[in-house]
Protein backbone atom coordinates (compact mmCIF):
# COMPACT_ATOMS: atom_id res chain seq x y z
CA UNK A 1 0.00 0.00 0.00
CA UNK A 2 1.51 3.41 -0.82
CA UNK A 3 2.05 5.40 1.95
CA UNK A 4 0.25 8.36 2.52
CA UNK A 5 1.20 11.96 2.22
CA UNK A 6 2.85 13.86 5.07
CA UNK A 7 0.67 16.89 6.59
CA UNK A 8 0.81 19.49 4.16
CA UNK A 9 2.99 22.67 6.12
CA UNK A 10 0.30 25.17 7.68
CA UNK A 11 0.28 28.18 5.29
CA UNK A 12 1.42 31.07 7.25
CA UNK A 13 -1.03 33.46 9.07
CA UNK A 14 -0.02 36.33 6.97
CA UNK A 15 -1.40 34.57 4.00
CA UNK A 16 -4.66 34.15 5.51
CA UNK A 17 -7.09 36.38 3.69
CA UNK A 18 -11.04 37.26 4.32
CA UNK A 19 -13.79 36.01 2.87
CA UNK A 20 -14.14 37.20 -0.98
CA UNK A 21 -10.49 37.37 -1.96
CA UNK A 22 -8.27 35.45 -3.46
CA UNK A 23 -5.76 32.89 -1.54
CA UNK A 24 -1.90 33.83 -1.93
CA UNK A 25 0.27 30.91 -2.44
CA UNK A 26 3.24 31.39 -0.35
CA UNK A 27 4.16 34.40 2.52
CA UNK A 28 4.79 36.75 3.93
CA UNK A 29 3.71 39.18 1.19
CA UNK A 30 1.80 42.62 0.79
CA UNK A 31 -1.76 42.06 0.04
CA UNK A 32 -2.48 44.02 -3.29
CA UNK A 33 -4.08 47.11 -3.00
CA UNK A 34 -7.60 45.06 -4.48
CA UNK A 35 -8.18 41.27 -4.89
CA UNK A 36 -6.89 39.59 -7.84
CA UNK A 37 -11.04 38.48 -7.96
CA UNK A 38 -14.02 38.62 -5.36
CA UNK A 39 -15.13 34.84 -4.13
CA UNK A 40 -18.30 34.36 -4.04
CA UNK A 41 -20.40 33.62 -0.44
CA UNK A 42 -18.04 32.08 1.71
CA UNK A 43 -18.13 28.73 3.60
CA UNK A 44 -15.27 28.58 5.65
CA UNK A 45 -11.55 30.20 4.53
CA UNK A 46 -9.90 27.41 6.90
CA UNK A 47 -11.50 24.66 4.63
CA UNK A 48 -9.79 26.35 1.00
CA UNK A 49 -6.64 26.90 2.93
CA UNK A 50 -6.38 23.46 3.73
CA UNK A 51 -6.85 22.15 0.42
CA UNK A 52 -4.44 25.16 -0.82
CA UNK A 53 -1.43 24.03 1.59
CA UNK A 54 -2.73 20.17 0.44
CA UNK A 55 -2.07 21.43 -3.19
CA UNK A 56 1.28 23.20 -2.57
CA UNK A 57 2.76 20.38 -0.20
CA UNK A 58 2.82 17.92 -2.96
CA UNK A 59 4.01 20.56 -5.97
CA UNK A 60 7.06 21.01 -3.09
CA UNK A 61 7.70 17.14 -2.75
CA UNK A 62 6.60 16.53 -6.67
CA UNK A 63 9.02 19.41 -7.62
CA UNK A 64 12.18 17.98 -5.45
CA UNK A 65 11.23 14.56 -6.40
CA UNK A 66 10.04 13.18 -3.44
CA UNK A 67 7.02 12.19 -4.30
CA UNK A 68 4.67 9.49 -1.80
CA UNK A 69 2.23 8.88 -5.06
CA UNK A 70 -0.80 9.00 -2.56
CA UNK A 71 -3.72 7.07 -2.77
CA UNK A 72 -2.53 5.00 -5.77
CA UNK A 73 -3.30 1.33 -5.31
CA UNK A 74 -6.08 -1.27 -5.13
CA UNK A 75 -7.63 -0.23 -1.67
CA UNK A 76 -7.67 3.44 -2.77
CA UNK A 77 -9.43 1.98 -5.92
CA UNK A 78 -12.26 -0.29 -4.10
CA UNK A 79 -12.70 2.85 -1.35
CA UNK A 80 -13.67 5.63 -4.26
CA UNK A 81 -15.07 3.33 -6.32
CA UNK A 82 -18.92 4.11 -5.06
CA UNK A 83 -18.35 7.60 -4.60
CA UNK A 84 -16.03 10.60 -4.92
CA UNK A 85 -15.34 13.06 -3.03
CA UNK A 86 -12.30 15.23 -4.21
CA UNK A 87 -10.81 18.18 -1.98
CA UNK A 88 -10.02 20.38 -4.93
CA UNK A 89 -10.93 21.49 -8.80
CA UNK A 90 -8.48 21.78 -11.02
CA UNK A 91 -9.38 23.81 -14.16
CA UNK A 92 -5.77 23.55 -16.33
CA UNK A 93 -4.17 23.17 -20.07
CA UNK A 94 -4.70 20.07 -21.82
CA UNK A 95 -0.99 20.25 -22.44
CA UNK A 96 1.21 16.90 -22.14
CA UNK A 97 3.50 18.33 -19.21
CA UNK A 98 0.52 19.43 -17.03
CA UNK A 99 -1.21 16.48 -15.49
CA UNK A 100 -3.00 17.97 -12.58
CA UNK A 101 -2.28 14.70 -10.31
CA UNK A 102 1.42 14.27 -10.83
CA UNK A 103 2.06 17.82 -10.00
CA UNK A 104 0.36 17.98 -7.19
CA UNK A 105 1.66 14.78 -6.02
CA UNK A 106 -2.52 13.06 -5.84
CA UNK A 107 -3.83 10.05 -6.09
CA UNK A 108 -7.57 8.59 -6.93
CA UNK A 109 -10.33 10.64 -5.73
CA UNK A 110 -7.90 13.69 -4.59
CA UNK A 111 -9.20 16.22 -7.68
CA UNK A 112 -11.75 17.42 -10.10
CA UNK A 113 -9.63 17.77 -13.18
CA UNK A 114 -10.83 19.87 -16.19
CA UNK A 115 -8.68 20.52 -18.85
CA UNK A 116 -8.96 22.44 -22.73
CA UNK A 117 -5.85 23.94 -24.66
CA UNK A 118 -5.04 27.22 -22.83
CA UNK A 119 -7.52 26.66 -19.99
CA UNK A 120 -10.47 28.25 -22.05
CA UNK A 121 -13.47 28.41 -20.93
CA UNK A 122 -17.13 27.01 -22.58
CA UNK A 123 -20.40 25.99 -21.67
CA UNK A 124 -18.74 22.23 -21.45
CA UNK A 125 -16.13 23.61 -18.72
CA UNK A 126 -18.55 25.95 -16.87
CA UNK A 127 -20.78 22.79 -16.53
CA UNK A 128 -18.45 21.27 -15.27
CA UNK A 129 -16.83 23.23 -12.64
CA UNK A 130 -20.51 24.27 -11.85
CA UNK A 131 -20.65 20.27 -10.82
CA UNK A 132 -17.67 20.47 -8.80
CA UNK A 133 -18.87 23.19 -6.45
CA UNK A 134 -22.65 22.38 -6.52
CA UNK A 135 -22.46 18.90 -6.19
CA UNK A 136 -19.27 17.69 -5.10
CA UNK A 137 -18.88 20.86 -3.00
CA UNK A 138 -15.23 21.41 -3.73
CA UNK A 139 -14.01 23.78 -1.38
CA UNK A 140 -11.24 25.39 -4.00
CA UNK A 141 -11.52 25.88 -7.33
CA UNK A 142 -7.75 26.28 -8.74
CA UNK A 143 -6.83 27.79 -12.44
CA UNK A 144 -3.38 26.15 -13.48
CA UNK A 145 -1.82 27.84 -16.36
CA UNK A 146 1.80 27.24 -17.25
CA UNK A 147 4.97 28.91 -19.26
CA UNK A 148 5.70 28.14 -22.66
CA UNK A 149 1.58 27.37 -23.37
CA UNK A 150 1.36 26.96 -27.16
CA UNK A 151 -2.18 28.24 -27.02
CA UNK A 152 -1.20 31.85 -25.38
CA UNK A 153 2.00 31.64 -28.06
CA UNK A 154 -0.47 31.44 -30.74
CA UNK A 155 -2.55 33.97 -29.72
CA UNK A 156 0.34 36.28 -29.33
CA UNK A 157 1.82 35.45 -32.91
CA UNK A 158 -1.92 36.04 -34.42
CA UNK A 159 -1.78 39.76 -32.41
CA UNK A 160 1.54 40.25 -33.45
CA UNK A 161 1.52 39.05 -37.13
CA UNK A 162 -2.00 38.21 -38.18
CA UNK A 163 -0.74 34.11 -38.04
CA UNK A 164 -3.57 32.53 -39.71
CA UNK A 165 -5.22 29.66 -38.10
CA UNK A 166 -7.78 27.32 -38.84
CA UNK A 167 -11.67 28.00 -37.31
CA UNK A 168 -11.66 25.14 -34.54
CA UNK A 169 -8.26 26.55 -33.02
CA UNK A 170 -9.70 30.32 -33.57
CA UNK A 171 -12.19 29.45 -30.73
CA UNK A 172 -9.49 28.42 -28.61
CA UNK A 173 -6.88 31.76 -29.20
CA UNK A 174 -9.93 34.10 -29.42
CA UNK A 175 -10.34 33.95 -25.50
CA UNK A 176 -6.46 34.72 -25.31
CA UNK A 177 -6.00 37.59 -27.81
CA UNK A 178 -7.16 40.37 -25.75
CA UNK A 179 -4.81 39.58 -23.25
CA UNK A 180 -1.89 39.08 -25.71
CA UNK A 181 -2.65 42.78 -26.80
CA UNK A 182 -1.64 43.26 -22.95
CA UNK A 183 1.55 41.96 -22.16
CA UNK A 184 4.51 41.16 -24.48
CA UNK A 185 6.23 38.59 -23.16
CA UNK A 186 4.13 34.89 -23.44
CA UNK A 187 4.75 34.05 -20.10
CA UNK A 188 3.07 37.49 -19.40
CA UNK A 189 0.01 36.83 -21.53
CA UNK A 190 -0.04 33.79 -19.46
CA UNK A 191 -0.18 35.09 -16.07
CA UNK A 192 -3.36 37.30 -17.51
CA UNK A 193 -5.25 34.67 -18.62
CA UNK A 194 -4.92 32.96 -15.44
CA UNK A 195 -6.09 35.48 -13.77
CA UNK A 196 -9.36 36.44 -16.40
CA UNK A 197 -9.93 32.60 -16.17
CA UNK A 198 -10.17 33.04 -12.41
CA UNK A 199 -12.42 35.87 -12.60
CA UNK A 200 -15.08 34.45 -15.04
CA UNK A 201 -15.51 31.33 -13.49
CA UNK A 202 -16.03 32.89 -9.98
CA UNK A 203 -18.07 35.18 -11.36
CA UNK A 204 -20.63 31.93 -13.10
CA UNK A 205 -20.60 30.28 -10.04
CA UNK A 206 -21.60 32.89 -7.93
CA UNK A 207 -23.27 32.68 -4.73
CA UNK A 208 -21.78 28.99 -3.70
CA UNK A 209 -19.31 28.43 -0.88
CA UNK A 210 -16.32 27.80 -2.28
CA UNK A 211 -12.52 30.01 -3.07
CA UNK A 212 -10.71 30.46 -6.63
CA UNK A 213 -7.51 30.67 -7.26
CA UNK A 214 -4.80 30.91 -9.85
CA UNK A 215 -1.67 29.53 -10.48
CA UNK A 216 1.54 29.12 -13.44
CA UNK A 217 3.49 26.03 -13.76
CA UNK A 218 7.15 26.46 -14.46
CA UNK A 219 8.08 23.71 -16.99
CA UNK A 220 11.63 23.18 -15.79
CA UNK A 221 11.44 24.09 -11.93
CA UNK A 222 8.13 21.59 -11.39
CA UNK A 223 6.49 24.52 -9.27
CA UNK A 224 3.89 26.31 -9.01
CA UNK A 225 3.49 30.09 -8.58
CA UNK A 226 0.55 32.29 -7.93
CA UNK A 227 -0.88 34.45 -10.95
CA UNK A 228 -1.56 37.00 -8.23
CA UNK A 229 1.89 38.42 -9.24
CA UNK A 230 0.29 39.44 -12.07
CA UNK A 231 -0.97 42.61 -9.73
CA UNK A 232 2.50 43.16 -8.68
CA UNK A 233 4.10 43.57 -11.96
CA UNK A 234 1.59 46.00 -13.32
CA UNK A 235 0.22 43.94 -16.00
CA UNK A 236 -2.78 43.72 -14.45
CA UNK A 237 -5.44 47.00 -13.41
CA UNK A 238 -7.65 46.00 -11.37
Amino acid sequence: MAPEPPAPAAVPSSTAVPVRETMPVSGPRPAPASPLTPLPAAGSPSVAQGALARLLAGNERFAAGASVHPHQDAARRNAVAGEQAPFAAVVGCSDSRLPAELIFDCGLGDLFVVRTAGHTIGRETLGSVEYAVTVLRVPLVLVLGHHACGAVRAACDLVAAGTPISRNLRAVVDAIVPHARAAAEVDDVVELHVAATVRRLSAAVAGERCAFHGMVYDLRTGRVASAIDTVRKGLLTL
